[in-house]
């Protein structure tokens, strides 16, 4: 999986459109920007099981009954983050499907340096164990942008580097998975020797055919 497009140190995600808002800028769009901005910033000290709408609106200056009325929960809080929370997802294109994986997967490490991120992440699975919106967001949002960053793999099919029918989106989530089972199960910073390792697996096996989706998968798009 891939995250939200990491955010400058000290900078909330920017600012979101409100969902029926029929005013750029207006009041409504004010109000979410406030409190997305506070739920950010409340992350970098605080985890899921200590954050309340309370906190949200103290920081926020946007009354906790406004906070409930239009996200319900902490969950629809972080909720809401999680899909507002960066644009588009660059993807690297340098010609070469191994750099481009080892330059996603230093991306990705370089992200998680900042506790916000990590705490956004664990939030997020958190809330979807119990709020069947947060679930779908969670499943909506990195799927989606998995799919995005997976046209980098289509053009190392297109280039011969691996196997017409190569799942792009399987290799960049064996890519990812280890960045989050380190941080959502084993507790652990990532670093720069997991992103190495991470991108360099997913690398040849996806040269070995082993996320070929036809009839010649199990023959591996390496094999003579």
């Amino acid at each position: 999986m891939t995250p939200p497009e990491p955010q400058e140190s000290g900078r909330p995600p920017e600012q979101p459109r409100a969902h029926g808002a029929t005013r750029p800028g207006g009041r409504t769009a004010r109000t979410r920007a406030a409190v997305l901005a506070a739920a950010w910033d409340e992350l970098g000290t605080q985890d899921l099981a200590s954050l309340t709408v309370e906190r949200i609106a103290q920081r926020s200056g946007v009354h906790a009954a406004t906070i409930r009325r239009r996200w319900r929960t902490v969950e629809g809080v972080i909720s809401d983050l999680l899909s507002r929370s960066g644009g588009t997802i660059p993807v690297p294109d340098t010609g070469s499907l191994r750099q481009d994986l080892h330059a996603l997967a230093r991306s990705l490490a370089d992200f998680y340096t900042d506790p916000r991120n990590q705490r956004l992440v664990e939030a997020i699975v958190t809330a979807a164990t119990r709020d069947p919106g947060a679930a779908e967001v969670l499943k909506t949002v990195f799927g989606g942008r998995v799919r995005h960053v997976a046209s980098l793999v289509d053009r190392a099919a297109e280039r011969g580097e691996v196997a017409p029918d190569t799942d792009g989106f399987e290799v960049i989530a064996a890519l990812g998975g280890p960045f989050y089972y380190r941080l959502l199960m084993l507790r652990r910073p990532v670093d720069a020797n997991l992103a190495r390792t991470s991108a360099e697996t997913a690398y040849l096996a996806a040269v070995e055919g082993v996320f070929r989706t036809g009839d010649g998968a199990e023959e591996g798009a390496g094999s003579g």
